[in-house]
């Protein structure tokens, strides 16, 4: 089901990015020209469903919930569950205030990906060298954070015990793309300040976004039972069980 939305959605965003390339001041006739622009928006759209089906063939269903070593997380005091405990506990699996967090990284796939169509256009080696620079960074930026945010999707989903690890990771790469790109336009010969004072913002923006996710969800992914029973193989040593 989830393959057949990350095809809907690939077909979705390349159908949005073709008017965009129509509307595109300086298409290279012929084509030549149409593949070298489609080419950055193909990558976006197939980045989500490269990712979801790496991190299912990664991790068939009898290796999910092998464990992946000693947690990170140490807070609170915590009993162990072997695998088979874990997967009879009622709060294993994806579900309550997780289902959440998994609904916000499909957003954020989406809204990042037409956020770069609406502020981006879309330019050729025709348009100026520091532009056509600028649209591979920004596509390149949308297309690795689509695809590394649908594998912990995908870890999430199928309670892969490394989709807390692989969701902050994903969080760091998504803030030091930002601070690199924004260091390059700080460097890069001839960008007008009209374009590089907006480009700036809209990093800054994505900066911005990624902490108050990192500030929101951190706690729960830390402190949740059901985030330590699901990947973490273990429970409260005692009091009620809480999401």
């Amino acid at each position: 089901m989830t393959v057949s939305l990350a095809i809907a959605w690939a077909g979705v965003f390349l159908l949005a990015a073709s008017f965009r390339i129509l509307a595109s001041p300086r298409v290279e006739p012929g084509v030549a020209g149409w593949l070298e622009l489609l080419g950055p928006y193909a990558a976006i759209a197939l980045a989500p469903l490269a990712g979801f089906t790496l991190a299912e063939a990664s991790f068939p269903p009898t290796r999910r919930t092998a464990p992946r070593g000693t947690s990170l997380v140490q807070w609170g005091r915590w009993r162990r569950l072997r695998i088979g405990q874990a997967r009879l506990h009622p709060l294993f699996g994806p579900a309550g205030f997780m289902a959440s967090l998994l609904i916000g990284l499909l957003l954020n796939v989406v809204l990042r990906s037409f956020e770069f169509l609406l502020a981006m256009p879309a330019l050729s080696t025709q348009a100026p060298a520091w532009g056509r620079e600028l649209f591979l960074l920004l596509a390149a930026d949308v297309g690795v954070m689509s695809f590394f945010y649908m594998i912990a999707f995908a870890f999430a989903l199928h309670s892969v015990t490394l989709f807390p690890r692989t969701l902050g990771f994903a969080w760091l790469l998504d803030i030091l793309i930002q601070l690199l790109i924004a260091q390059r336009i700080g460097t890069m010969p001839g960008v007008p300040t009209y374009v590089a004072a907006p480009l700036g913002e809209l990093l800054n923006g994505n900066i911005v976004k990624v902490l108050i996710s990192a500030f929101v969800w951190l706690p729960y992914l830390i402190l949740s039972e059901r985030v330590n029973v699901t990947f973490r193989h273990r429970t409260r040593e005692e009091g009620p069980h809480e999401e």
